[in-house]
């Protein structure tokens, strides 16, 4: 996943998808013969010259300002994700706080997380590894910490397992976003041997992600709306948030509650009370992969 290979397929996807006519240019001509904006429209748009740009788009070895970035993803209508991702790319050799091989959830997270009784609660870390669920999690989604260390990956389990797409409603639309969600943290950590690992496997098993994945599309996590199909409760839409906790921007803390809707209230109240009633406490344990410890990655 060379940086510069990704910086000139992103800036490509990204022209292409503006309308000529959005910006005030002929929607058909001549000369257009491909869709979305040619480069010396967005390095007009830009500020900056024809041949500086299409070097750039290129992946040339060039190191573009800050400034230079911002009025490239004004041309090019970059939304908060893609601009941070197109600096990502654009600066690959910046210095990074090194994450550990094997991530640990923070102790005093993993004691805030168990404390939510009526949330399902769940922690992420680097490339969508889940580090921890709370019970809740455990009947809403699937029992991660029962799987191999290297298969508790969100992402992984969405797009390949079975149950995943039976228990998303909108299981194209989720497994897709996912993918947004990777593509991202792989622009922040472009030489980490267990994303390419990740990418690796999920292309070679995946028509869906191998699409997705070509598409260069970024998104950043934060709130939003989930339906599900639940074996157990049937149809239940959740709300979820995102936090990111300080000193520790590579774990996230998900927190999962039912709609307000009375359908998704019923069926949440079935779905706690089944847990009360057959799960039952489980610590976490003391190393998260029992294994040989894997190679240290960025």
């Amino acid at each position: 996943m060379a940086s510069n290979v990704d910086l000139s397929q992103f800036l490509r996807r990204c022209r292409a998808r503006i309308a000529p006519e959005s910006v005030g240019l002929p929607e058909r001509g001549a000369y257009r013969r491909v869709p979305g904006l040619r480069r010396e429209e967005v390095a007009q748009l830009a500020g900056v010259s024809t041949d500086y740009y299409t070097r750039l788009e290129q992946g040339r070895n060039i190191t573009p300002s800050d400034s230079v970035l911002n009025a490239i993803g004004e041309a090019l209508r970059l939304d908060d994700a893609e601009r941070a991702h197109l600096f990502d790319l654009a600066k690959p050799t910046k210095p990074r706080r090194r994450t550990p091989a094997v991530q640990k959830a923070r102790a005093g997270l993993l004691g805030f997380l168990e404390s939510f009784d009526n949330h399902a609660g769940f922690i992420l870390g680097r490339r969508g590894d889940v580090l921890a669920t709370n019970h809740l999690c455990r009947a809403l989604l699937a029992d991660f910490d029962a799987m191999p260390y290297r298969e508790r990956n969100l992402t992984r389990w969405i797009v390949l397992a079975p149950e995943a797409r039976d228990l998303y409603a909108d299981w194209e639309k989720i497994a897709a976003e996912m993918t947004a969600i990777l593509r991202l943290d792989a622009g922040r950590h472009p030489d980490d041997t267990r994303t390419a690992e990740l990418v690796g496997e999920l292309t070679m098993k995946s028509e869906h992600f191998r699409h997705w994945w070509d598409d260069h599309k970024v998104l950043n996590r934060t709130f939003g709306q989930k339906r599900f199909r639940h074996p157990l409760v049937g149809p239940l839409t959740i709300d979820y948030q995102a936090f990111t906790m300080p000193g520790e921007d590579d774990q996230t803390l998900f927190l999962y509650m039912p709609a307000p809707d009375q359908t998704s209230q019923e069926a949440w109240r079935l779905l706690a009370s089944w847990n009360a009633d057959h799960a039952t406490a489980r610590p976490q344990p003391a190393h998260p992969d029992p294994s040989p410890t894997p190679r240290s990655t960025s």
